[in-house]
């Protein structure tokens, strides 16, 4: 009996044994290390991490978006106007268009042009509100919805950028440069100010990154993000006509084709879906002020 007892003890001490050295292979392979905290939690902290956003800093911003702004001029003034080529594909998107029984562009030029007014404050419109307004609603964000800043600020950057490879790979004439497309030039025909393709501001600015238009992309992300956010009722509206104005006064100027605009949705739709997967969420659903990391 005295025997028996004491196998049964030793198998005991056995099985305990195997299980510390068992347990011992784990903390080694990764699953639990020396503190207790297992790699699964480390990665999961990790990405709680990159996935929390921050407070925005003014003058980090002030700096970020002005080098990348000049960044993005460089960049985009660099890129070959290659004239022959972007007004062969100029043609093309025309052609395209009317197989489709969509080239409406000139016949609105050509009736926005007949009302003085109206056609000079499109000049105006175009030449300034593309960048007052994206501005605008950087201002915002960054005061009133500090935790969504740094993601709807991401949306925007990934949006630009992308742009520039469009600007490279398909370089585009507008359509009031089109030699045979009949279409009228009204910064030039109405003496406005604001005109890339005019004076000296024809040597800095590539006149053939057309595609896609980033009046379109930018107004977008302004107007999504003023109907999304805003509390207003006149601010939502006028956050969902400002995209459909745009598109009117790019058409109108004969500055892009209707497809320019379908290429600056598609970007924009590109940077929503980058910063989704970057933060997990829609950018408007995160917290709106900057939440402090979990302390564990």
């Amino acid at each position: 009996m005295g025997e028996l007892t004491a196998k049964t003890m030793n198998g005991r001490s056995a099985a305990a044994s195997r299980s510390a050295r068992t347990a011992g292979t784990d903390a080694g392979s990764g699953t639990e290390g020396a503190t207790g905290v297992t790699r699964t939690e480390e990665k999961s902290t990790l990405l709680a991490r990159l996935r929390t956003p921050r407070n925005p800093r003014l003058w980090f911003e002030i700096l970020l978006i002005g080098a990348s702004y000049w960044l993005y001029s460089l960049v985009r003034n660099a890129v070959p106007e290659q004239q022959s080529t972007a007004l062969k594909h100029a043609k093309s998107v025309w052609s395209f268009e009317g197989h489709l029984g969509l080239d409406v562009e000139r016949s609105v030029n050509h009736a926005m042009n007949s009302v003085d007014w109206l056609i000079v404050g499109m000049n105006y419109y175009y030449a300034t509100l593309h960048f007052i307004i994206t501005i605008g609603v950087l201002v915002w964000l960054y005061l009133r919805h500090p935790g969504r800043y740094g993601p709807a600020r991401l949306v925007l950057f990934v949006t630009t950028w992308l742009a520039l490879v469009g600007f490279y790979a398909y370089p585009l004439a507008p359509p009031r440069l089109m030699t045979n497309g009949h279409f009228i030039d009204t910064v030039k025909v109405h003496n406005t100010w604001g005109s890339m393709s005019q004076g000296s501001l024809s040597h800095v600015s590539n006149q053939f990154a057309a595609m896609p238009s980033m009046h379109i992309g930018w107004s977008l992300w302004c107007g999504i993000t003023l109907v999304t956010l805003a509390r207003p009722l006149w601010a939502k509206i006028l956050g969902g006509l400002y995209p459909v104005a745009t598109l009117l006064v790019i058409v109108s100027t004969g500055n892009h084709f209707w497809m320019d605009a379908a290429g600056g949705a598609l970007c924009l739709a590109v940077g929503y879906t980058v910063a989704y997967l970057l933060y997990g969420r829609w950018v408007y659903r995160l917290p709106r002020a900057a939440e402090p990391l979990p302390v564990k």
